[in-house]
């Protein structure tokens, strides 16, 4: 096998194996909450979003670690990191060692995310560069979606701790692949440092605002208070700007947004991540909510189409933009995602899976169209010798954008909805499908999906403005 198929598995892997965390721990939710005792709602929110806020906040740090330290070295230190956090979360007895320990899966799922498009970028020629990107990013939101049905299967027959055990050999066998088989391209920047006043105050930022966010919308924290610490959140934020336009060895080298490409392809990235984030989410809790009563397995099923139209057109929009160029096709994705959005936006108290048929397809068809042409914009736009920092911010874009995609959907949710039936609907245990409250349950839903709509048609501005291929090498 040529070594630049050898990358691609690999990453591909990696990526597919982090990714498919999120969404098959979202599944298990329900078994999670009943078993762990004292689970309150907050807690299992936080199991999904504590593993996506760790991964955003020191993505870009780790890019800039493996521009020191090299990128094979940490890329696999993150298998090692993320093996070892499964095993911790499948031994997990209260929810807040699970959160605990979902963070550390975190850790090693930045590690991973940070380097895998740097690699793959620096193994392919810049004829080849868009189809394996596009087949690397497909990985991660193919990983996501197929999450729901393995871990319904999973949770299902042996139990929700079986989802934590099933990456474990996984994890052993990749460590073991990339450590013999990958090699070192790029050259190793000396000299350098972390910088640790950016990564606290970025992260700081990111977790009040989400913090904030969450709480409130459960009712445990006063509006007044809530509004305080988004303000001080994105305090910190302008802070940060303001430390990585002075300091020499920034977590966020700024210079690359003077890149066209970048900076307007991060924007409608972050933009895309913001509105898809919160689909698969949503549509979990109303398969299984009080309509429909799916059980986890079924649900994921009906999730299917989805991340199959999404695997078959990544890969080719890949080539064609190759081919063509990227700019046409990131802002298809985007159409063809605002149609599908569209319909979701419009679904009734129940609905059958020929009914979700087409919107699925069209938003899996919109992700699969942007996905490649965007990345392979973004990094084919950096300095090579820039590009595990490139790499890392754009990742950081898009965790970004899903983690508080999360959280605002939950916020929606929540004000739309009486807080004593939210439990029940998010564990699945609601039995009242005719209840006052179910009408305005499916109608804070149709909200989610206006706000998503709103945020790709955002997108497809920064998207139409790149410049056409503005490629380094």
């Amino acid at each position: 096998m040529q070594y630049k198929w050898t990358v691609l598995s690999n990453t591909t892997l990696g990526v597919l194996m982090s990714s498919l965390d999120t969404n098959i721990v979202l599944i298990a939710l329900p078994t999670i909450a009943r078993q762990l005792p004292g689970t309150s709602l907050l807690d299992l929110i936080w199991i999904l979003i504590g593993y996506q806020l760790i991964t955003a906040a020191i993505l870009v740090s780790f890019g800039r670690l493996a521009d020191m330290f090299g990128r094979v070295k940490l890329y696999n230190l993150g298998f090692i990191i993320f093996t070892a956090g499964s095993a911790l979360c499948s031994i997990s007895f209260t929810s807040l060692e699970l959160i605990f320990f979902r963070m550390i899966q975190g850790v090693g799922a930045a590690f991973l995310f940070s380097n895998s498009a740097a690699i793959i970028t620096d193994a392919f020629p810049i004829s080849e560069r868009g189809k394996a990107l596009g087949i690397n990013q497909v990985a991660i939101v193919f990983g996501a979606a197929m999450g729901l049905v393995f871990g319904g299967f999973l949770v299902s027959l042996l139990g929700w701790r079986s989802i934590f055990w099933v990456n474990i050999p996984i994890g052993i066998f990749a460590s073991l692949w990339s450590h013999f088989k990958l090699k070192e391209l790029a050259t190793i920047e000396k000299g350098q440092r972390v910088d640790l006043t950016g990564n606290f105050t970025f992260a700081g930022g990111l977790a009040l605002i989400l913090v904030a966010i969450t709480v409130y919308s459960l009712g445990s924290l006063r509006g007044l208070y809530a509004l305080l610490m988004i303000l001080f959140g994105l305090a910190l934020i302008i802070f940060f700007v303001i430390v990585e336009i002075r300091t020499r060895y920034p977590m966020f080298n700024m210079s690359l947004f003077k890149v066209r490409a970048f900076s307007f392809g991060s924007l409608a990235l972050l933009l895309n991540a913001l509105a898809n984030g919160a689909v698969t989410i949503v549509l979990v809790f109303y398969l299984q909510g009080p309509t429909m009563r799916l059980t986890p397995l079924v649900a994921g099923i009906f999730l299917v189409p989805m991340s199959a139209s999404l695997a078959v057109i990544g890969p080719i929009s890949g080539i064609l933009s190759d081919r063509y160029g990227q700019r046409f096709f990131a802002v298809l994705g985007l159409v063809t995602s605002i149609i599908g959005f569209a319909l979701l936006s419009r679904i009734g108290n129940t609905i059958t899976f020929t009914q979700l048929l087409l919107p699925l397809i069209f938003v899996g068809v919109g992700m699969g169209f942007f996905a490649s042409p965007n990345r392979s914009g973004i990094m084919s736009g950096s300095p090579p010798r820039y590009r595990g920092v490139a790499s890392g911010m754009s990742a950081t874009m898009n965790n970004v954008g899903r983690t508080f995609s999360t959280g605002i959907a939950f916020l929606v949710i929540a004000i739309g909805t009486p807080l004593t039936q939210l439990k029940s609907i998010f564990v699945g245990s609601a039995v009242q499908s005719n209840a006052p409250w179910v009408a305005d349950f499916i109608s804070s839903i149709h909200y989610v999906y206006i706000i998503g709509i709103i945020m790709l048609a955002a997108a497809i501005i920064p998207s139409v403005l790149i410049k056409k291929d503005s490629r380094t090498d």
